[in-house]
């Protein structure tokens, strides 16, 4: 597996796979050598590690890294009389790895995979919880129906004028501060006896002997001709992990409809009355299920739990407002 996905990497990332793959290779040694004679023939891995390496090979995504940080979260050496404490404690550290590669993707897509993943529960959430509530209230199919494409429309076009704005605000905050590089064009006209550089350490944080270090030391390289970054790597990753604010809105918009219009499915369809209402929530569930596993799975978290716990607080919405529709019945006033 982790061949299959270093073959679709490249630098560091590629040898890191690699030695992963070395590490899990002197293992296999180990228990080659234990069993000897009786070694017997290869066997294939099991359903678990195939389907890996099958998603390796074809994908070979963060959600393939996420599967095999908790792949080697349940190894069983610590347990095992036969394997050796170097090879639990080289597993524990393999999670270790994987979560830090996992990372990088996770922060490469979190403000766009945050935006869909929103967006689309919203979507189930919200729009299910209308239909189900404007259904028990008695009126007609045909009002459902309205009623569910207005609450789609209304609600994408919220969902994706909010992300824009919330995405946008949150950049322009880490923006402002960001150290300015053309502050470095001042560097060379200091006082270094004042050293005024090490109150702009001073601020970020640093206590008062360390800030005279940094500074005398940022001080020395310039002295020296030796160039330094203008921006922690820190700062890029947070720009990452933010995400742009067009590509949140559009997400949020398209996931935000793709997820509001499963409620309105069966009423599309010609259905009507507690036909349409198990259809919908039925339906809805399904999706729920599906986007708790996906959040499960890329978290390296149990998807099984994210899922029931998506399902549990979709329905439990939706439930709330039906009861309130019964409430307020047409049929009863």
């Amino acid at each position: 597996m982790y061949r299959d996905l270093a073959s679709r990497r490249t630098g560091e990332e590629r040898a890191i796979l690699l030695a992963l793959a070395d590490a899990e290779k002197r293992h296999e040694t180990h228990w080659l050598e234990l069993l000897g004679d009786r070694v017997g023939a290869p066997r294939r891995g099991d359903i678990r590690t195939r389907l890996l390496g099958f998603l390796a090979r074809r994908f070979g995504s963060v959600f393939v890294l996420a599967l095999a940080q908790r792949a080697e979260a349940r190894s069983p050496y610590e347990a095992d009389v036969d394997a050796t404490s170097a090879m639990a404690a080289d597993e524990r550290i393999h999670e270790e790895v994987l979560r830090g590669l996992a990372t990088r993707g996770r922060n490469r897509l979190s403000g766009t995979f945050r935006a869909a993943v929103f967006g689309a529960n919203d979507g189930l959430v919200s729009n299910l919880a209308l239909v189900l509530g404007i259904s028990a209230a008695g009126v007609s199919t045909g009002t459902v129906l309205v009623t569910g494409l207005a609450g789609l429309l209304a609600g994408a076009l919220s969902m994706g004028a909010g992300e824009y704005v919330s995405v946008r605000s949150q950049r322009e905050l880490l923006e402002a501060s960001t150290p300015n590089p053309d502050a470095r064009n001042a560097l060379p006209h200091l006082d270094v006896d004042a050293n005024e550089l090490a109150l702009v350490y001073r601020a970020r944080g640093m206590t008062a002997d360390e800030a005279d270090a940094h500074a005398t030391e940022v001080l020395g390289d310039l002295a020296t001709g030796a160039a330094r970054p203008a921006a922690a790597a820190s700062d890029v990753d947070e720009y990452e992990s933010v995400g742009t604010g067009l590509s949140a809105a559009v997400s949020s918009f398209l996931f935000f409809a793709s997820g509001a219009v499963i409620p309105v499915l069966p009423y599309l369809f010609g259905l009507s009355g507690t036909t349409a209402v198990v259809v919908a929530a039925v339906l809805v569930g399904l999706a729920l299920l599906g986007t708790g596993a996906v959040v499960g799975l890329i978290s390296g978290a149990p998807p099984l739990r994210r899922a029931l716990r998506q399902l549990a607080i979709g329905y439990g919405a939706a439930g709330a407002t039906y009861l309130l529709g019964l409430l307020f019945n047409t049929g009863a006033l």
